[in-house]
């Protein structure tokens, strides 16, 4: 009789643990403690606990009082955890203190997010950007332990598999990769600035931006019929992904973008800069809120500090109340925020001509008046073509026209526009 053997690899199982001082809410910390459940389950680990320790104050040695942190080494150790996961972000000298109590990796919040990016990592560029986060944070931790929790996928594109940098290279050849890698990414933006430029000439462009997991690709998808990888999980899209709105007006070009999250880790604030530039360049915004979720609220208020912090927040922008087919918004009172929000699923389709509708008003920009010589009748199709004519008057003198224009076309058109 043969024996068959069970050779699947096991999730690691790790034991969660979180802070909270007296100026973090019950409810907030309700909400960051299921957030960093979810993080922790989108890499694939087997939860073995989870546990938050209340503190005063912040402590040098473990974030925490000693007595408190061996009685977690203990707890690990009965729940037979591979690694303890931390919902903060300690000092290299904090991280070795735990990993020589509790005798197993620890791993924080944003090696965490890291580690998340590098298994979602599809292009080259992703996994650049990748890299480079994952380098800057390791170069402070050359003597952190290494467990590998998933099949990463951070190393592809020549280099090698996430965290094994940290064994086989010293400090020297770290810092000469990572100024690699950032001029590389220079490059990166390099040539994303000269399609922009092609393309700004005579398209707008609008960014889709939102907390991660509000429906951006699935809108994305819904809207241009573009195919784009939609699932429901933690920072699903890590690379900008372009398409065109169809349309008989102004063109529009939809930008989708790699989700915020509170607590964004700067490393990776600094390594997506060229995605998130996209937010800061683009000539619209679309802010996406999933409306069904208990903290929409809060995740609004992230995605416009980050948009801020960017330097974007003043951008014309429309408020897409997403996901609505998953229960009856329309009796409750929707915060100040949200005024003028349009609501949509991207699901069943509701509500997404008038998302469109509301684009092409924003993109046509105010109105303006203009005269072109009875011979340039080209011009004034132009008009009609990609922007929205509000009236039309034919003189001896010329041709004079009443019309809402994008940038890019009323920039084309300069010359032929009348004093308001």
């Amino acid at each position: 009789m043969k024996t068959v053997y069970d050779t699947a690899e096991k999730p690691k199982r790790a034991f969660l643990i979180g802070i909270k001082d007296e100026r973090v809410s019950d409810h907030e910390m309700e909400s960051r403690s299921g957030e960093f459940r979810g993080l922790a389950e989108s890499l694939g680990v087997e939860i073995a606990a989870q546990e938050t320790v209340h503190v005063r104050e912040i402590r040098s040695r473990f974030g925490m009082g000693t007595g408190k942190a061996r009685e977690l080494g203990e707890k690990a150790d009965t729940l037979q955890a591979d690694c303890l996961i931390l919902d903060w972000e300690p000092s290299p000298s904090q991280q070795r203190n735990w990993e020589a109590l509790a005798g197993i990796p620890v791993i924080d919040r944003q090696e965490l997010i890291i580690r998340i990016f590098a298994e979602r990592a599809k292009t080259k560029e992703a996994s650049l950007q990748v890299e480079l986060a994952r380098l800057s944070y390791a170069l402070p931790r050359l003597s952190h332990k290494y467990i590998d929790l998933s099949r990463q996928r951070g190393g592809s594109y020549g280099t090698r598999g996430a965290g094994e940098t940290r064994f086989e290279t010293d400090r020297r050849i770290i810092e000469g990769r990572i100024q690699k890698l950032r001029g590389e990414l220079e490059e990166v933006r390099k040539h994303r600035a000269v399609q922009r430029k092609k393309r700004g000439k005579t398209v707008l462009s609008c960014a889709l931006v939102g907390y991660t997991n509000s429906g951006k690709s699935s809108l994305l998808n819904a809207l241009t019929g573009a195919g784009v990888y939609a699932e429901d999980k933690l920072f699903a899209t890590l690379d900008p992904v372009a398409r065109l709105l169809p349309g008989k007006g102004q063109p529009i070009m939809l930008i989708d973008t790699v989700g915020f999250i509170r607590r964004l880790p700067h490393n990776l604030v600094d390594a997506f800069r060229a995605t998130l530039e996209e937010a800061t360049l683009a000539d619209l915004l679309i802010h996406v809120v999933d409306i069904s979720d208990p903290d929409a609220e809060h995740y609004f208020d992230t995605t416009m500090a980050v948009l801020r912090d960017l330097g974007a927040d003043k951008k014309p922008m429309i408020t897409a109340l997403n996901k609505i087919d998953r229960g009856d918004f329309s009796g409750r009172g929707l915060p100040a925020r949200y005024a003028g929000g349009v609501p949509v699923s991207a699901k069943t389709g509701q509500g997404l001509e008038d998302l469109t509708r509301r684009l092409e008003l924003l993109a046509a920009g105010p109105a303006a008046r203009f005269r072109f010589p009875r011979d340039r009748y080209d011009l004034a199709a132009l008009l009609y073509r990609d922007g929205r004519v509000l009236s039309e008057k034919h003189e001896d003198t010329g041709i004079e026209i009443e019309a809402q224009v994008g940038g890019p076309l009323l920039e084309k058109l300069r010359d032929f526009t009348l004093p308001q």
